[in-house]
């Protein structure tokens, strides 16, 4: 099986456990909270520069570094965030202490989900304390994403520019690994982070049940309630090899196919008034190309005015379609369908029925339409926009 190199990096030495409490027990120190209002995500990529850890990476000659979090049953946040550390050159060694010991935990150069405090400066990074409340939008408000972060998306948050541009070799700052990193959070992070701070995704009760999610992946290794041993060490290095490998993959999909999507859908939207002076058509040079969430988000970005009805892309075998942008991204509505006399109607029928030369097909729903030429298929758009303009109004009632 594959296994990323990035990953064979990332797992580094033997995860170690320390199971030694104080007398009295685990007594979480004062917390402290992130209390800026006002924090952009260049800001969070400051605090990372100040910790021993960062300073070995520099040359110094220190012991190697520690990543300190809590010991017995996992969970996917901790795991993850775990994962995250390791992507950096400081802590690509680091050994993974699991104790909930405060004297440990003292010694780390870094901890997460474990401690009670939540102090970036000096990378504390728990979200159990009752004083947090954080969201990714109330640490920095730029952002749009309202979930209570756990130690997966603390840790995001602080390094993820950094983690993303190490796996992608792109350069932070740059507008593609921005996009990236907010995507990666939506798609990805976000998710773990509501499920384990308790956020349902609706109210009341659900239809069904969901138990192949990552969190409940990692969940289903530790041990079960009734085996002899409860030892969760070896769990936990499995759960750490499988969400890496996970992530690692979604980044190399969303670097390698989403991102290109992405830029040939910008790249036909910006050009879109040279296909038609409407503005409503864009034509997409290869087929194939998703292009339907892309075009959404680039329209709300750029704050178009008219929105896109049509897009043009050719198909396997070199012919053209004519596809009707839907009005929402979970909708089968169109914005505007096909002519509604072309609906079911084929070849020769349709090519005499509409004047149109070498028309192939449009589906009985008026979603879709076929071309053998890219010039064909961009009239079929035409002539549906130019009856639409003749059918309204001058009011525009």
């Amino acid at each position: 099986m594959f296994v990323f190199p990035q990953l064979r990096r990332a797992l580094g030495p033997s995860v170690v456990a320390v199971s030694r409490f104080s007398k009295r027990g685990f007594v979480p120190t004062t917390s402290r909270r992130f209390t800026s209002r006002q924090t952009s995500t260049t800001d969070v990529r400051k605090y990372h520069m100040q910790s021993p850890a960062a300073k070995r990476s520099c040359g110094l000659k220190m012991p190697a570094p520690r990543i300190g979090t809590h010991n017995g049953t996992f969970h996917c946040d901790e795991v993850l965030a775990c994962f995250f550390l390791r992507q950096l050159p400081e802590y690509k060694d680091a050994e993974i202490i699991r104790t909930r010991d405060p004297a440990q935990l003292a010694e780390c150069d870094v901890v997460v989900d474990v401690g009670g405090e939540f102090d970036p400066k000096r990378h504390r990074y728990d979200h159990h304390q009752r004083s947090f409340c954080d969201s990714f939008s109330s640490l920095c408000p730029e952002k749009k994403w309202v979930t209570k972060l756990s130690s997966a998306g603390l840790v995001y948050l602080h390094f993820g520019h950094r983690i993303l541009a190490q796996l992608t070799q792109q350069e932070e700052g740059t507008p593609s690994l921005e996009v990236l990193y907010n995507k990666l959070y939506e798609n990805f992070v976000e998710e773990i982070d509501a499920i384990d701070n308790g956020i349902s995704q609706w109210d009341g009760e659900p239809r069904y049940a969901m138990t192949t999610n990552l969190s409940a992946r990692v969940g289903h290794l530790n041990p079960r309630w009734n085996d002899k041993s409860q030892d969760t060490e070896e769990g936990f290095k499995k759960a750490m090899e499988m969400v890496g490998t996970e992530f690692l993959d979604r980044v190399d999909f969303y670097q390698r196919s989403w991102l290109p999507a992405r830029a040939q859908v910008e790249e036909a939207v910006r050009t879109r008034a040279e296909v038609d002076p409407s503005g409503e058509v864009v034509v997409l040079g290869q087929g194939g190309c998703p292009w339907k969430e892309h075009l959404f988000s680039l329209e709300e970005e750029l704050a178009m005015e008219t929105p896109i009805k049509f897009v043009l892309y050719p198909d396997q075998s070199s012919q053209w379609r004519v596809q009707c942008v839907p009005a929402g991204l979970h909708t089968f509505q169109n914005r505007l369908s096909l002519l509604e006399e072309w609906r079911g109607v084929r070849d020769e029928a349709l090519s005499s029925l509409s004047g149109i030369p070498d028309c192939i097909f449009v589906h009985a729903s008026g979603f879709i339409g076929g071309n053998r030429t890219k010039e064909g298929a961009l009239e079929m758009a035409r002539r549906t926009l130019r009856a639409v303009a003749d059918a309204t109004p001058a009011n525009g009632s």
